[in-house]
């Protein structure tokens, strides 16, 4: 792996990904055996509002049957997965983190949707694409842990087709951190991007992209993170039986840090759609 890759590892959220197979088990699944692709949604979207915020993005780009997609930061492969069952899209799903690849890729086999979704195990800076073009290129907090905004943003432009979208749902600087924050941020999200709103607005202009949706989620995303907090410590036996002290103790931390950073006022969550011109 590379240093980015190994690096990362530092968020805790990315920590212990065999609470996939603790879930899949907790619904009697064998290790192998088929499955639906909503029957994992509750535990394979790594962001905010689940299915409910992939849905707002085939709204947004009009993203249907047969539509070539690419994920920046595919996770577990749940948004892609999604992507596919329920607008028929081409998904092209990238993924930084090897493990999460190859557990992504396994649980699309078994969700037949492999012929929909190619898993890609990279770093979206150096990935090789040979000439692949889509019609839409979407993430979800994914691109605030990528360095160089404008070599990033300049790969969207050259992969995407005329008038092809970018969404995104990404962090952003809502006030001022001090040293101790900024490298709380490096490490506990493993943040290597976060612009004031008005730099973000700027990146995307200056690379050649209209914005068709800027939308502040901060407030939203606060609310959803202390919600989820809260839900978690409610459900803390059903999760210390599925998967033990260590990993309850892992995400308590992570989803608690989250909600500290957003009630703060500093940290910032972003929704952005934006057109390549």
């Amino acid at each position: 792996m590379n240093d980015r890759s190994t690096d990362i590892k530092s968020m805790k959220l990315y920590h212990h990904i065999d609470r996939v197979m603790n879930e899949l088990r907790e619904l009697g699944k064998d290790d192998t055996g088929r499955l639906q692709v909503r029957e994992l949604t509750s535990f394979d979207q790594l962001h905010y509002h689940g299915t409910g915020a992939v849905d707002y993005a085939i709204r947004a780009t009009g993203i249907d049957e047969g539509t070539p997609v690419l994920e920046i930061g595919s996770g577990l492969g749940g948004p892609a997965r999604y992507l596919a069952l329920s607008a028929g899209a081409d998904v092209t799903a990238l993924e930084l983190q090897e493990d999460h690849h190859l557990m992504a890729s396994s649980l699309t086999e078994r969700c037949g949707l492999d012929d929909r979704v190619e898993h890609l195990c990279g770093d979206f800076l150096t990935h090789p694409w040979h000439g692949a073009r889509f019609q839409v290129i979407v993430s979800w907090l994914a691109l605030y842990h990528i360095p160089q905004r404008n070599v990033l943003l300049q790969r969207c432009r050259s992969l995407l087709e005329d008038d092809g979208f970018i969404h995104a749902e990404d962090l952003y600087e809502r006030g001022p951190f001090d040293d101790l924050e900024k490298a709380e941020l490096a490490s506990e999200l493993f943040a290597n991007y976060l612009p004031n709103r008005n730099q973000y607005r700027m990146d995307l202009v200056d690379a050649g992209f209209e914005l068709v949706v800027f939308e502040d989620m901060s407030e939203d995303w606060a609310a959803f993170t202390h919600d989820r907090l809260n839900s978690y410590l409610d459900q803390r036996e059903r999760h210390l039986r599925v998967h033990g002290e260590e990993v309850f103790d892992t995400m308590c931390a992570f989803y608690d840090t989250m909600v500290r950073l957003f009630s703060s006022g500093k940290l910032g969550g972003i929704r952005v759609v934006a057109r390549r011109t």
